[in-house]
Parts: C-alpha cells; sequence; structure tokens
C-alpha cells in the first residue's frame, strides 16, 4: 500500500472514492468536489486541501483507502470551538495556525473521516495523518465529527477527545403517520405551543413547496442563495457557500437534495435547505426575504419533521448546538472529536481542560434529558 497526499479530487477516481465513502451524502466525491471547485473550502479561503489518499500497490493502482484532510488558517466553519487554544498560543508567542483538520467543510455531521476498506488500512491512515502532522509546521491536528470506533481509534493513537452536544429527532414510527399524531406524544404545554407557533405562520397566509432531487431547478438555486446569502449578512457573518456549489450538487447529486420554499401571495419569500440519503436528514441551512414571526421554525423544523415522517426517514439532524430545538422533539445526543497538539505543555493543559469539559458535558446531558418534551418516554 502506498499513501499520497492529493490536493484535488479530480485526481482520485470517482466511482472508487464513492464506494469508500458508503452512503454518507456529505462524503460524496460529488459533494466535497464541489465545495473545492466552487471556491467555498480552497486554499483562498483558508481550507487548503491535503487529502490523504490510499492506493494499492497493482498497476490498476486501486483506492484502499482515503481520510479528508486540509491546512487551515483559521478556525471558521467548524463547529468545534478552539479559538481558546489559539489564543492561548499567541499569548505566548506561537502560532497556532497553520493547523491540519480531517473534517467536512461547515458541516458538523458526525460519519466516517477515514475511508478503508479494512481496519489494516484504517490503522494505516490514522498513523500517517499523525506522521505528516508531526512532520509539518502545524501546531496540530484535528478530527470533528468522527464515528465512535474511529474517535477510538485516533485515541489509541494518542489523541485527545473531545465532547460535544447536538440535537436530532428520531421518527417515532409504532403508526405515527402525521404530524398530528407525532403531536399527541408531547405533553400538553409543548403540544400546545407548537400549534400557536403553526397557526401563526398559516394566518400570515405563508404555505410550503417540498422541491426534491431534479425537481430543484437553476432558478430555485439562485433563489435559496439569495435568501442564505441575505440571511447571513443580517447577522453580520459571510456566508461560506455560494451559487456555482449549490448548482453543482443539484446537477451531481440531486437524488440527496431537499429545498422546503416558503411561499406567501404567490410569491418564495423563504426556503431551507437539507440533504438526505434515505434514512437520516440533515438539516443545513435556511433564509428569508421577509420576517414573519415562527417562520424559521416552521421552514426548519415542523416541515423536515412532516418530510421525514412522510418518507419514512429515521432520524433528523438538526445540526450544531440550540437548546430550543428540544421544544420541537430533537433530543441531546453527544458528539465527539480528537485532537493532537505538537506543543507538550499546551496538549498537557488541553488534556486537563477536556477532562473536566467532558464532566461537564456529561451533567448537561442529564439535566436536559430531565426535561423532556414528551409525555412518556422519548424516542429511542
Amino acid at each position: 500500500m502506498t499513501v499520497e497526499i492529493v490536493s484535488s479530487l479530480a485526481d482520485v477516481d470517482p466511482r472508487q472514492w464513492n464506494q469508500l465513502a458508503g452512503g454518507n451524502p456529505f462524503l460524496r466525491h460529488e459533494f466535497l468536489h464541489a465545495l473545492h471547485e466552487s471556491g467555498c473550502a480552497s486554499e483562498q479561503t483558508g481550507w487548503a486541501p491535503r487529502y490523504l489518499a490510499a492506493f494499492d500497490d497493482s498497476d490498476a493502482k486501486r483506492l484502499t483507502g482515503a481520510m479528508p484532510l486540509y491546512v487551515k488558517s483559521h478556525s471558521r466553519g467548524e463547529y468545534v470551538f478552539d479559538w481558546a487554544w489559539a489564543d492561548a498560543y499567541q499569548r505566548h508567542g506561537l502560532e497556532y495556525y497553520p493547523k491540519l483538520l480531517s473534517a467536512i467543510p461547515f458541516t458538523p455531521v458526525t460519519g466516517p473521516r477515514i475511508l478503508a476498506e479494512s481496519d489494516a488500512v484504517a490503522e494505516s491512515l490514522a498513523a500517517h495523518a499523525l506522521d505528516v502532522a508531526r512532520d509539518s509546521n502545524a501546531s496540530s491536528l484535528h478530527c470533528l465529527f468522527p464515528i465512535t470506533n474511529q474517535a477510538t481509534l485516533l485515541a489509541g493513537k494518542g489523541m485527545m477527545l473531545r465532547h460535544g452536544v447536538q440535537f436530532h429527532w428520531v421518527n417515532p414510527g409504532d403508526g405515527v403517520t402525521d404530524f398530528d399524531q407525532y403531536l399527541a406524544l408531547m405533553n400538553h404545554t409543548k403540544r400546545k405551543k407548537i400549534k400557536q407557533e403553526r397557526r401563526r405562520v398559516r394566518e400570515a397566509g405563508i404555505t410550503f413547496r417540498w422541491l426534491e432531487g431534479s425537481a430543484i431547478t437553476e432558478d430555485d438555486w439562485a433563489f435559496f442563495t439569495r435568501c442564505y446569502t441575505r440571511t447571513y449578512r443580517e447577522h453580520h457573518n459571510t456566508p461560506y457557500l455560494n451559487l456555482d456549489f449549490f448548482q453543482r450538487i443539484g446537477r451531481s447529486m440531486p437524488e440527496n437534495l431537499l429545498l422546503i420554499v416558503a411561499e406567501r401571495e404567490g410569491h418564495a419569500i423563504a426556503a431551507s435547505f437539507n440533504v438526505h440519503n434515505g434514512s437520516h436528514l440533515y438539516g443545513r441551512y435556511w433564509g428569508a426575504l421577509e420576517h414573519h414571526p415562527m417562520l424559521h421554525f416552521e421552514a426548519c423544523y415542523y416541515q423536515v419533521i412532516e418530510y421525514c415522517i412522510a418518507r419514512g426517514i429515521a432520524v433528523f439532524e438538526g445540526g450544531a448546538q440550540g437548546e430550543h430545538k428540544m421544544a420541537r422533539g430533537l433530543m441531546p445526543v453527544q458528539t465527539v472529536s480528537a485532537h493532537w497538539l505538537a506543543q507538550p505543555q499546551f496538549s498537557t493543559a488541553v488534556e486537563t481542560f477536556l477532562a473536566r469539559e467532558k464532566k461537564g458535558v456529561e451533567h448537561y446531558l442529564d439535566e436536559l434529558r430531565e426535561h423532556t418534551p414528551f409525555s412518556a418516554a422519548p424516542p429511542p
């Protein structure tokens, strides 16, 4: 086996890559390549791709493993916050950037970060990533939102684990075929509040359309990008993604995409962008051209839950953070990331901090679970 550093996915066979990626839409060659080719995740934006690619030694040079890896010049778009670590480095006259990051840009979704056809290949890639970090001028190596067994693998290689919290909705199944039946599972107070919120949107004359797959046109992507960009800028943020990216994935992987479009008086006024693979749906971004009370909750949660019930989707992941999601039925789950720091004194300090933080996260999870919105036990 040979491990190479690849700076462009154009150099990797899409079919072989997707065989390793499985059913995770964010790991598809099309999704990642679109991020790079559109300029959203590029050297110019502080996301320089340096993927690890493992090939067998046959004449065909078959891809047997891969690991998304970026040289980062900042910490934006990651959703695992290490700003305090960077500040501590700066206060001591040390450079925190560049750092190495294994992650899906702008995507706080748990999934494989080491794509491998065997455990041996996974072991080799994990070790190689750490070797690259040690041999470079990077301050650190970070792996964000890996699946549990890969977090364990990285911990065994000497990386420190950090824990966080997200909120996910689980389809209750068992005869729940519409939103009213789902609401019936909730306690009276939460059920009443949701009905009031949905009624306010209806009374504003707002209706919704679900646009799936190839039914999403170039004009629809242009409209969504306009909404998304406006909402980001209203919050004094720079949007991570652009129209070129959305149109690229709209053409190359439409079966994984869903736009929920809000309309009033015959005109589209807002939209939410979602990605799915048939069993999981991931709420990603939204935007609006008009402000209406509760429109965000309807477009990003209630319509999505209705869609999941109608399509039999098992899990809806609502993205990073947000205790307000619990009132809509999304329950807390623990996430993990893995970290290695080159400076021994900072590594020791961070390890102590992470041990304290883990206890705090566990206590926080216990507290959240005591405030379930469901009248009986929440869905498993």
